[in-house]
């Protein structure tokens, strides 16, 4: 699939609560103050990634927080208001109809919007698994929930996000797509452990930049002293940045 202007490549719909309310079970990690910025870092990481996938033909956030929305326009999202207001599935399902209005034969996928170590190969790679059902998803790193479900053209998406919609997803006929070498696509980040599985993939710079600005997080080091994200924890007074892949990476 081209991103050259021609009428082909997937349609992603990512869906973003005000960050006021994003992330909540972040806090006790994060604390309330950082939350909201991860929370959005971890948006612009998703986006920027899914942007540079070359599968990928345009990507829409349904948001209705205005700095969000702003800044995640500023990448080349469009942003689509949360006209419903009844929660993440009519949100992603509001999402797809709009996508489709302006192109009725998109195939579309909803991906979550904190997946701060996407990749936009791995991305592909699932995207590549998902053209082959008329709908398909990718369970998170937990096999328990969802983060990315596709529709193939002129097949409704049909989401079921929210806790268990792995099984959800499975009884709704979605095929699942089973990828071993994708875990950036499959790590969501709901709590600080899910954060510092992210970090030890490599982040992309927006969170890479707002994490060791949270107190008490910084990547503790090797014997020999290089850093290790995988090994982030709560040490106050520490501030080594965590590993990062560029933009786009």
């Amino acid at each position: 699939m081209r991103r050259d202007g021609a009428d082909v490549g997937w349609s992603l719909v990512v869906p973003l609560k005000p960050l006021v309310r994003a992330k909540s079970r972040l806090s006790q990690a994060a604390g309330e103050e950082f939350r909201p910025r991860l929370a959005l870092a971890f948006a612009l990481d998703t986006v920027a990634a899914a942007l540079a996938c070359a599968d990928v033909r345009d990507v829409a956030v349904v948001t209705d927080d205005p700095v969000a929305g702003e800044h995640l326009a500023g990448l080349g999202a469009r942003i689509v208001p949360d006209a419903p207001a009844n929660g993440l599935n009519a949100a992603l399902a509001h999402g797809a109809a709009v996508v489709r209005a302006r192109r009725p034969e998109a195939p579309i996928a909803a991906l979550n919007a904190d997946l701060p170590a996407l990749r936009p190969a791995e991305l592909a790679v699932v995207l590549h698994s998902a053209a082959l059902f008329p709908r398909a998803f990718l369970a998170d790193a937990a096999d328990i929930g969802t983060t990315l479900l596709s529709a193939t053209s002129g097949v409704e998406l049909d989401p079921a996000f929210g806790g268990a919609s792995r099984a959800r997803h499975l009884a709704s006929g979605a095929r699942e797509i089973v990828a071993p070498n994708v875990p950036s696509v499959r790590r969501d980040v709901d709590t600080g452990d899910d954060l510092r599985a992210a970090l030890a993939l490599g982040v992309g710079p927006h969170t890479a930049r707002q994490t060791p600005q949270v107190p008490g997080w910084a990547a503790v080091r090797r014997p020999s002293g290089a850093p290790l994200a995988a090994d982030a924890a709560r040490a106050p007074g520490a501030a080594v940045p965590p590993q990062v892949r560029a933009s786009g990476a």
